[in-house]
């Protein structure tokens, strides 16, 4: 496939693009600065220098593309209007580019904490009324929102997967998060995805016919709890934490739709799996 991919260097990006050099597909990488993707353009991908908000920088690019994977988005470490401007006018922008290119298909990256806690007695199911609690899961429902109206309104060919929290290939992402778990009820569960299965995801969504405008929650199957994840790392749990209330099922999805309608089945079917197999 030849592929339109942005966020090439953050933690999704970095791993989903070499997979996808290594199976041969065609990959065009949108990055603000082009030296910080020259590892990946030694690899095989094409890389285009550009602004998601300025779309004639990109626009000819797209040209040719069967599908955009939209992965670039801001989440730590910045103020909410700029969170605001690059979740949904960046995605919108980059939207409108692909439907202006006749680019068929428009994979775009969301997250499950859209749901926010305290709907259910059951895992969240991606019918379910977002709930967002904070700027980063609000500016992807507003998103979402924005390019399923584009795909009512002009066709443009939307599949939204909804990633959980997401670990392995060296990822430091759990030992960033460490100290905020330590705060959190040790029975809490929370769903996980491993990078190799967040790649899988996408490219069922990039790949597969007739699912323009569905969303698709990610996960493996064995949400795991935070007792369990502080005493793999080797933290203790505070007593403090132990007092803290929590919604059972925030955090954690229903994965049913798309095994059933994409085929999907996890490399790693569990942390534990993916720590048996060195992929941590």
């Amino acid at each position: 496939m030849n592929l339109f991919v942005t966020g090439a260097t953050g933690k999704v990006g970095s791993r989903f693009v070499p997979r996808m050099l290594q199976r041969g597909h065609h990959v065009k990488l949108l990055v603000r600065d082009a030296a910080k993707a020259d590892w990946l353009q030694r690899q095989g991908a094409d890389v285009v220098e550009g602004d998601l908000l300025q779309p004639d920088s990109y626009v000819d690019a797209l040209r040719g593309t069967d599908a955009v994977v939209h992965l670039a988005a801001q989440f730590r470490g910045v103020d909410e209007n700029t969170t605001r401007i690059s979740n949904i006018d960046g995605s919108i922008a980059l939207a409108r580019a692909a439907l202006m290119a006749e680019v068929p298909r428009f994979v775009f990256s969301s997250t499950n904490n859209v749901y926010g806690s305290g709907q259910h007695s059951r895992p969240n199911r991606e019918d379910d009324e977002p709930r967002p609690a904070f700027p980063y899961p609000q500016s992807k429902v507003e998103a979402e929102a924005a390019l399923l109206r584009l795909h009512r309104e002009q066709g443009l060919g939307v599949r939204i997967l909804r990633l959980p929290f997401v670990y392995g290939d060296r990822d430091p992402h759990i030992a960033e998060f460490l100290p905020l778990l330590r705060n959190w009820n040790p029975a809490k569960r929370f769903s996980m995805v491993h990078h190799a299965d967040v790649s899988q995801a996408l490219m069922l969504a990039a790949s597969t016919p007739g699912i323009d405008g569905r969303i698709y929650n990610v996960g493996d199957d064995a949400p795991i709890s935070v007792a369990e994840l502080l005493q793999l790392h080797h933290s203790e749990i505070s007593s403090e934490a132990l007092q803290q209330d929590f919604d059972p099922w925030d955090m954690v999805v229903d994965t049913t739709r798309i095994r059933e309608e994409l085929h999907y089945r996890p490399i790693y079917p569990s942390f534990y799996s993916a720590r048996d197999a060195g992929a941590l």
